[in-house]
């Protein structure tokens, strides 16, 4: 039951993190303008994402563009793509493999062991995931920080951290923490069976199979006369 219970949890956790992490790949919002210094038009916003830049005046709806070109992007956008499309990969596969493998589903019958290490399986995809995401966000909030703090940028050249990042950050830990639980409950449960069920016990050789033996020959004969 408490094994079940943490399936059930790991898969919701992979879920949520796995539209969290389709949300960052689409969304425009990676680079936000940095409104510094003397700069008083603040009713204008430029976005930049992984697919394409957006621009938004004041109350006017957002108009975007996408990118010409893939071979004109940086070498940093580029594998930002890459890691977040093997990041959806990862975890939709994991979450379809998980489903196989839980408890509360009949796809594998009677066969516990090979459950569990599917679900050891989707929790790895699961973790990849995770790390397939953190890894370009991370690595384009680095760039944003250091480009802010450059003394040769000026300003209009500066961004910002966008939502796309926060929500890329809390998308990779849920689903690393998703793929622990497939993993962890799984691995612990080849050590102990499920069903409760205590080991058996060594069949060594007992010294007490019969009780009268034990005495020397010279008692044994003894008893026979009385």
């Amino acid at each position: 039951m408490a094994n079940s219970a943490l399936e059930i949890l790991g898969m919701l956790l992979t879920l949520i993190g796995l539209i969290g992490a389709a949300a960052t790949t689409g969304m425009p919002m990676w680079r936000v303008t940095a409104f510094i210094g003397e700069n008083i038009i603040v009713f204008e916003t430029r976005y930049e994402g992984l697919w394409m830049n957006c621009f938004r005046q004041a109350d006017i709806r957002m108009q975007c563009k996408v990118y010409d070109s893939l071979l004109a992007l940086s070498a940093d956008l580029q594998a930002a793509r890459g890691l977040m499309c093997a990041s959806l990969a990862l975890g939709a596969l994991g979450l379809l493999i998980g489903l196989v493998g839980m408890q509360c589903t009949s796809c594998i019958q009677n066969n516990d062991r090979a459950k569990r290490m599917i679900l050891v399986i989707a929790g790895v995809m699961a973790i990849l995931a995770g790390f397939c995401v953190i890894i370009p966000v991370s690595w384009t909030g680095h760039v944003i920080i250091r480009d802010f703090y450059n003394p040769l940028l000026i300003d209009a050249q500066r961004r910002e951290l966008g939502e796309a990042l926060y929500i890329g950050w809390v998308s990779s830990v849920l689903l690393i923490a998703g793929g622990c639980f497939f993993a962890c409950c799984n691995l612990q449960s080849e050590e102990k069976p499920r069903d409760g069920s205590q080991p058996m016990m060594s069949r060594q050789p007992s010294t007490n199979y019969s009780y009268q033996y034990r005495y020397p020959s010279s008692i044994r004969s003894a008893q026979h006369l009385l």
